[in-house]
């Protein structure tokens, strides 16, 4: 619930950027299908994947509730842009929501090797995050949940060291309690969608794949850089990092990333507020290049 002395939401500005970048988001996905020049059709897909990002970005403020005060209208406008993604919204507001619950516990760990760790399972999942494959799963999962809930909910592994491990018993458990019915019509139309901008687009198969590719890479890749190595806290362990300034308006200050653990009913307009100067401030480019080294033995003094 948002507090009386928030920010203001900048509805508005909000509904204008996503509009906006789910239109250059088609027209990415237009040029990457029909553009001759192998160059053109590469430009097409990076462009797509930072304009998704500012998509996704905004899907992220209606898993909190400050794309827009009116809560019908939030959810709405949730459920349209997680159509991009593609995904259901109220499946990636569960699992966000749970995230924040669960940050830097020892179910939220990718970056250190503890003591029992599967170390194939804990390498091949941090790698998997550097790849894009992990974005895989989210559109994936989506989708076996609405056909099969069941399958989803066996693999939980609850009270398991493989559960524990990879977060599913955190995850999938929410699963539970998720409601299937607005899911399944939530999938539905996302389902929708891409088959229309398929059809009125005429988006050949390499075309899409080529943008979402890009998009899983670059999507995939921020979404643990900004926790790498950070403080073992709930609320304080993330960094704010640093990255070129027009690259963080692309991402909505996606960026300032302990801000919002700190404070996350704050709009993204006003994260740069809140941001702590006397902490540390790692560069992007510098924790994504340490991550490929793979995860860490867990230390003996931890942050």
């Amino acid at each position: 619930m948002r507090s009386d002395d928030a920010p203001p939401i900048p509805a508005a500005l909000n509904a204008v950027l996503l509009v906006a970048a789910m239109g250059a988001g088609a027209l990415c996905l237009w040029t990457a299908s029909h553009a001759e020049a192998l160059a053109v059709r590469l430009v097409a897909a990076g462009v797509f994947s930072y304009v998704n990002n500012t998509v996704f970005s905004l899907l992220h403020e209606a898993t909190h509730g400050v794309l827009h005060p009116a809560r019908s209208v939030n959810n709405g406008l949730g459920r349209l842009a997680a159509t991009f993604f593609p995904t259901s919204f109220t499946l990636q507001r569960a699992f966000h929501l749970t995230h924040h619950r669960h940050n830097r516990t020892d179910r939220e760990q990718f970056d250190y090797l503890r003591p029992g760790d599967h170390r194939w399972l804990k390498r091949a999942q941090w790698y998997a995050i550097l790849t894009g494959i992990y974005w895989v799963f989210v559109p994936v999962g989506a989708l076996v949940f609405a056909l099969a809930p069941g399958l989803l909910k066996r693999l939980r592994g609850p009270g398991t060291r493989y559960g524990e491990q990879t977060g599913a018993d955190a995850y999938l458990g929410r699963l539970e309690e998720a409601p299937g019915a607005i899911i399944r019509a939530e999938v539905l139309g996302t389902v929708a969608v891409q088959v229309g901008l398929a059809y009125a687009l005429d988006l050949t198969l390499a075309g899409w794949a080529l943008c979402y590719a890009a998009f899983a890479v670059n999507w995939s890749s921020l979404q643990y850089a900004d926790h790498a190595w950070s403080p073992l806290d709930v609320r304080e362990g993330a960094w704010d990092l640093r990255v070129a300034a027009p690259v963080r308006w692309v991402f909505l200050n996606y960026h300032y990333h302990r801000a919002h653990h700190t404070h996350p009913q704050v709009p993204w307009l006003y994260l740069g507020r809140y941001v702590d100067e006397g902490v540390p401030r790692p560069g992007f480019l510098r924790i994504w290049l340490q991550m490929w080294r793979g995860p860490r033995p867990f230390p003996e003094k931890t942050p």
